[in-house]
């Protein structure tokens, strides 16, 4: 079961909002290493960004998997493709920060490394974008059109 945060769109709009500024604000702080020359900074900064990818976007991307998007599928079969596309996202957005991972092994940080975080960014602005306009905001349709169907949906 998914908590409640995950379920409320204004919620879960926060969170994704939140985690992509820190996200953008980590990218422009690496960016200005890197065009300063200083690689130290730069490593460290990555090391970070990488830190903040897995706590942060991939854990509630683990989150929503084991709850939202299971209970989703399950309460609106319909949507199931939906949900296959959004865990897709998640997959990509693995993948990508393992590249990262394996790039900062290296101890390279580089214009390569900037654009994975932009494919990043990209892929998770799309991503929230498709669930709260498709996802949640179809639940909540359903939920308004049907209220005593399921009280745990909340508003």
């Amino acid at each position: 079961m998914s908590g409640p945060s995950l379920r409320m769109q204004d919620a879960h709009t926060s969170i994704h909002e939140a985690a992509l500024y820190e996200a953008k604000e980590l990218k422009h702080l690496l960016q200005r290493s890197i065009e300063e020359a200083n690689q130290d900074k730069a490593l460290q900064i990555a090391d970070i960004m990488i830190e903040h990818w897995e706590s942060r976007t991939l854990k509630h991307a683990e989150a929503e998997e084991e709850g939202l998007y299971k209970d989703m599928a399950r309460d609106h079969p319909h949507m199931e493709k939906l949900v296959n596309q959004l865990t897709r996202d998640h997959d990509l957005m693995r993948r990508i920060v393992g590249m990262m991972k394996e790039t900062l092994s290296q101890e390279k940080v580089d214009l390569w490394f900037i654009s994975l975080i932009e494919s990043l960014i990209i892929i998770d602005e799309l991503h929230n974008e498709d669930e709260m306009n498709q996802l949640l905001a179809n639940d909540k349709r359903s939920y308004l059109e049907n209220p005593e169907r399921d009280l745990k949906y909340g508003s």
